[in-house]
């Protein structure tokens, strides 16, 4: 079978999931070609060590509005923004079809979740997905619809200006999932990693997707003969939408033999990780 993959992801879980994927489909005899935008990482485990990919440009519009700690938006995003990725799929869209692929196989979009290459294909398609985008579906601390406390009325120009900046934000969130969902249900088949995600994705999308579960190579990960520790290590990005905290004030509720914490991670927010070294040792939680 001819497959084509797309894909924009960071270095990460995901990204590490896709290489063992390609690896795995090449072995059964599979001829595979991917296509991922210039915003992707191809450094950490280039997928161009295995196949051939192609990388399509794709600007990115930098004139962005804080409105939190989390929420940044550009006036532009919700139409132009948007419009260079659709722009981008087509050409991608346009070289597989060219290219006589069966199949195209899908993956997550660090900034949408899920892409709109599924919209410009004319073969069966496939996205293996880990999560809607939780900032819009899930409860987290800091909610994108919750109007935020005004000091002052709207009759200063300060406060209208930054209401009306809340309105923009909001509009551009919503136009952002209406386009993500659009998006998931041109997929013939979504494919997730645990009954957890498939619950996740159904009650964002209403769209029932499939378990597969990812492997593990025991090759790679095999139990080392080393003495064990008191330890416990965490895996992710120093991001809010990880919780790391929750861990730490886990760890300190333990007593007796309270074990050290060990957390790694590739990226993340500088502020959020002082802010976790602060709690940790707040409470007595060694790292």
């Amino acid at each position: 079978m001819k497959i084509a993959v797309w894909h924009n992801l960071p270095s990460g879980g995901a990204k590490r999931a896709l290489y063992d994927q390609v690896k795995g489909l090449l072995a059964r005899g599979h001829e595979i070609e991917a296509w991922c935008p210039s915003t992707a990482d191809k450094s950490y485990l280039p997928l161009a060590e295995l196949i051939p990919e192609h990388v399509i440009p794709l600007e990115e519009e930098s004139r962005t509005v804080k409105v939190s700690k989390r929420f940044r938006f550009s006036p532009y995003a919700a139409g132009s923004v948007y419009r260079q990725m659709e722009q981008h799929c087509r050409i991608c869209a346009d070289e597989i079809s060219s290219g006589g692929f069966d199949l195209l196989f899908g993956n997550a979009c660090e900034e949408y979740r899920v892409s709109p290459i599924a919209r410009f294909v004319d073969i069966p398609s496939v996205i293996y997905l880990g999560e809607p985008n939780r900032w819009y579906y899930e409860s987290l601390p800091e909610l994108p619809w919750l109007a935020p406390e005004i000091d002052g009325s709207l009759l200063n120009p300060a406060v209208t200006v930054r209401v009306i900046r809340e309105l923009m934000a909001i509009r551009h969130i919503r136009i952002l999932a209406r386009q993500e969902l659009r998006s998931a249900m041109a997929f013939d088949l979504i494919l997730t990693n645990s009954r957890y995600s498939r619950e996740s994705i159904l009650k964002a999308y209403g769209i029932d997707s499939r378990v597969c579960y990812l492997g593990i190579d025991a090759e790679l990960f095999s139990m080392a003969d080393r003495e064990k520790q008191n330890i416990i290590v965490g895996v992710g990005s120093f991001d809010r939408i990880k919780n790391i905290e929750f861990v730490i004030r886990a760890v300190s509720l333990l007593d007796d033999f309270r074990p050290k914490l060990i957390w790694i991670g590739n990226s993340g927010e500088s502020a959020y990780q002082e802010e976790l070294i602060a709690l940790a040792a707040k409470l007595g939680v060694d790292y």
